[in-house]
């Protein structure tokens, strides 16, 4: 069953950012065929703990028309029926329609970093991060042919990563995969309790570095609250002085 409205979704999904016109957001809202049904049964069948945060109706509206996705998509039902969805005690940050604990949208989340304007069609879009400074994007040819795919820029590389798996598959695995495994040498043993006290808008800044020599132990590390934002621009700059 997964597998079969995944397909349907993922045919769905792939208009996002097809045309540079702007669509209506009753053109975008889908009452027919809905995807936050199907969305809501992976979150009730999850491995991993899932705190869907409230959502505001107008910020909803104004989230989905930036965004340009139909409702029927997954991506579109998360930013029009969630403020964002939390995921592994707040480990992971899967971005929506923003609402008090995670202020920014999707759609505000990506503009200046993966688009200029409105209606752009961008070449890569940033649809969630994690405590550790990581961060997701859906592949739209930045990263090479495998349009669609979700990378990971990896705290511990600073490197694009290919995870092989579109975003539909992505929100599956953060609901029911093997977290632990993934992130094997980015947790350190107080994170639960750590991650309690860091806002969703922000990530931990690790020193040394988990790329350097010096930061593989991330038990002896330095951690301290910074804002998605300065982090990603700082993960940026990085890769540009290092020829990345």
């Amino acid at each position: 069953m997964k597998l079969i409205t995944v397909f349907i979704l993922t045919i769905v999904s792939k208009s996002i950012f097809a045309q540079y016109q702007m669509r209506s957001v009753d053109q975008l809202i889908n009452r027919v065929d809905p995807g936050w049904p199907i969305v809501k049964q992976w979150i009730d069948s999850a491995n991993n703990k899932v705190e869907v945060l409230p959502v505001d109706t107008t910020k909803a509206k104004d989230a989905l028309y930036k965004t340009q996705v139909t409702t029927r998509s997954v991506m579109g039902a998360i930013v029009y029926s969630t403020g964002g969805i939390l995921v592994d005690n707040g480990w992971i940050r899967i971005l929506g329609s923003g609402s008090s604990k995670m202020q920014r949208s999707l759609p505000d989340w990506n503009k200046g970093k993966a688009f200029k304007e409105f209606g752009d069609r961008p070449d890569y879009f940033l649809v969630a991060d994690d405590a550790a400074g990581g961060f997701f994007a859906i592949n739209y040819g930045l990263f090479g042919n495998d349009i669609d795919s979700i990378y990971y820029l990896s705290p511990d590389n600073l490197e694009w990563e290919a995870l092989g798996m579109n975003y539909e598959d992505f929100i599956w695995f953060c609901f029911t995969g093997d977290l632990k495994e993934f992130y094997s040498g980015l947790k350190w043993n107080s994170w639960i309790k750590d991650v309690q006290s860091l806002k969703a808008d922000e990530v931990f800044h690790i020193l040394p570095p988990l790329w350097s020599k010096e930061g593989k132990d991330i038990e002896k590390s330095f951690r301290k609250p910074v804002s998605a934002e300065e982090q990603f621009l700082y993960n940026l700059e990085l890769r540009k002085q290092m020829g990345l």
